[in-house]
């Protein structure tokens, strides 16, 4: 007989800076597959700015890249018990961003990407949230296919929503991209999409463009 527990559980992120409750836009980016938080903030260094909060929260499955000790990696979820790990993934981002607005008199621009196994992961939290955040970037993969479409639709119709793929990509395949058109035009969102040179990682250019507003060219 199989049953099921809820416990409190411990989990962590890291910050760019000492959270002073003046910045003017948060942003939690959500790390993709096998990276730790530590790390994948230190790629977003160029974005770094006293008037931006960046958090990065870090997956609580952990596990070795190879035998039973050496490098660590971490991962928002896998094919077992995938239901319960959604939901864990929901309620420990709701407390991280919970956690930080508490801190501010008034609330930040709240500013969400995913990047690959991330992004999956951000748009599934998105949808979920109490109110609409202003834009939501999902860089190297794209919308999960399990969303409600109803109520995700509901919840970005007033948010900029962007997907960033590489054009040597190695995780993206026309059928994916397919997929992810169907599943756009299902929630009938706009979405920007960005095409830039390079593969399964972030572009600085790209990203630097994004976050201090000017054009961007496919």
């Amino acid at each position: 007989m199989k049953s099921t527990i809820r416990y409190e559980h411990m989990a962590h992120f890291r910050t760019s800076h000492v959270i002073h409750g003046r910045e003017k836009e948060i942003l939690i980016a959500l790390h993709g597959y096998g990276q730790l938080a530590e790390f994948f903030l230190r790629k977003l260094e160029p974005l770094f700015n006293r008037d931006r909060l960046i958090v990065v929260p870090e997956a609580t499955n952990y596990y070795y890249f190879q035998g039973f000790s050496g490098r660590v990696g971490a991962n928002w979820m896998t094919k077992h018990e995938r239901e319960s790990a959604i939901s864990n993934n929901n309620n420990y981002l709701n407390a991280v961003l919970d956690s930080l607005l508490i801190r501010y008199k008034q609330q930040p621009k709240i500013k969400i990407m995913g990047f690959s196994q991330g992004a999956a992961t951000a748009s599934r939290w998105v949808s979920q949230l109490p109110f609409p955040i202003d834009t939501l970037i999902l860089w190297g993969g794209g919308f999960a296919h399990d969303l409600e479409f109803g109520k995700t639709s509901l919840q970005l119709k007033k948010t900029k929503c962007i997907i960033a793929v590489g054009d040597r990509d190695e995780f993206i395949t026309e059928e994916s991209l397919a997929k992810q058109d169907e599943l756009i035009k299902a929630m009938n969102l706009h979405v920007e999409r960005i095409k830039y040179p390079g593969g399964h990682d972030l572009n600085l250019n790209v990203l630097t463009h994004l976050f201090e507003n000017q054009k961007v060219n496919d």
